[in-house]
C-alpha cells in the first residue's frame, strides 16, 4: 500500500509552509511525486443601468498570471524533493472547482483547514472540495507542519464513507505502530458495535495493522469531542473518518461529527466522501 502522487492546494496569498511541508513529508516517505495546485478567480463583471462599471481587464489578467507564476517559484523553492518529483498546476478560475478537477491526478489531496465561513466561490472551500473529489483528503490545521502518523485513531461508523476512508488510509495505517478504532453508539447497539469494530480490526490485522478497538455509548460529551480527546490520550496526530455532507442550493452542508471535527480538531484529519 502506497501513495504515488500527493496533491497540495497552495493559496496564492500563502506565506507559511504549513500543509505544503506535510505534503512534502508524505511524498518523501512514500517516494511519491508532489503536485502543487493554485487558482485565482477574476472579479465578476458589474453593470448598472446597462453601463459596465467593473470588469476584468487585460492588465488584471496579467497581474493574476504574475501572481500565480511567483507562487509557483516560491513553491518549487521551499519543496526540497528532486525536480522531477515536483509539478505545478494553476489556473485563472474558481479554486474549489479547479482543485476538484485536478484531483483526478492524485492518490491523496492535502489542504489547509480553514475555519468555517460563509461560502465564497473566489476562495477555496476545502471541506466542500473534499465532498466532490472522490479521493482521500488530508486536512491540516494551522500550525501543523509534519505528520508522523505513528499512532492513528479511526472514527468508525458502519457506512460507505467510513469503509472508503479506512481503505484509502491503508498506506498510513500499515506503517503506524498502533491504530485505535472507536465507534460511538446508542446503548441498545453495543453488541452490534463490538462486532463491527472487531470486524474492522480483523480486516486491518490481515493487512498487518496493529489494532485495538473500543465502543463508547453516547454521553453528554459530543462525539467529535470524544474522538479528539481519544487522539490526545493515545498520542495520535491523525484521525481517519468518513466525510458526511450534502449540497443544498450550491453550498455544502455537513453533519454534526464532520463539521465539529473540522472546526475543533488540532490534528490532521483524513476524510473520504
Amino acid at each position: 500500500m502506497s501513495f504515488a502522487s500527493v496533491m497540495v492546494y497552495v493559496d496564492p496569498e500563502q506565506q507559511e509552509e504549513g500543509q505544503i511541508a506535510v505534503a512534502e513529508g508524505i511524498a518523501s516517505r512514500f517516494g511519491a511525486s508532489i503536485l502543487g495546485v493554485s487558482a485565482i478567480a477574476t472579479e465578476p463583471t458589474i453593470a448598472a443601468e446597462g453601463v459596465i462599471i467593473q470588469e476584468t481587464t487585460a492588465e488584471d489578467l496579467e497581474r493574476i498570471r504574475a501572481t500565480l507564476s511567483a507562487k509557483e517559484a516560491w513553491f518549487r523553492r521551499i519543496v526540497r524533493l528532486p525536480g522531477e518529483k515536483v509539478e505545478w498546476r494553476s489556473a485563472i478560475g474558481f479554486p474549489t472547482e479547479f482543485l476538484a478537477e485536478q484531483a483526478r491526478a492524485a492518490d491523496l489531496v492535502v489542504v489547509k483547514r480553514k475555519q468555517h465561513r460563509t461560502y465564497h466561490p473566489r476562495y477555496l472551500d476545502s471541506a466542500g472540495a473534499m465532498l466532490r473529489m472522490g479521493c482521500p483528503t488530508l486536512s491540516v490545521p494551522d500550525g501543523v507542519t509534519q505528520l508522523a502518523g505513528d499512532r492513528i485513531v479511526i472514527g468508525w461508523k458502519d457506512t460507505r464513507e467510513a469503509r472508503l476512508a479506512v481503505r484509502e488510509a491503508l498506506p498510513f495505517l500499515t506503517r503506524a505502530s498502533k491504530v485505535t478504532i472507536a465507534e460511538i453508539c446508542t446503548p441498545d447497539e453495543q453488541d452490534a458495535a463490538h462486532l463491527r469494530v472487531r470486524d474492522v480490526a480483523g480486516y486491518l490485522g490481515r493487512h498487518g495493522v496493529n489494532c485495538e478497538h473500543e465502543v463508547r455509548v453516547h454521553t453528554a460529551e459530543p462525539d467529535a469531542g470524544y474522538l479528539i480527546r481519544l487522539a490526545t490520550d493515545v498520542g495520535a496526530d491523525l484521525i481517519v473518518t468518513g466525510g458526511y455532507g450534502h449540497s443544498r442550493l450550491g453550498e455544502w452542508m455537513f453533519g454534526g461529527m464532520t463539521q465539529s471535527l473540522l472546526r475543533q480538531a488540532q490534528v490532521c484529519l483524513l476524510m473520504v466522501h
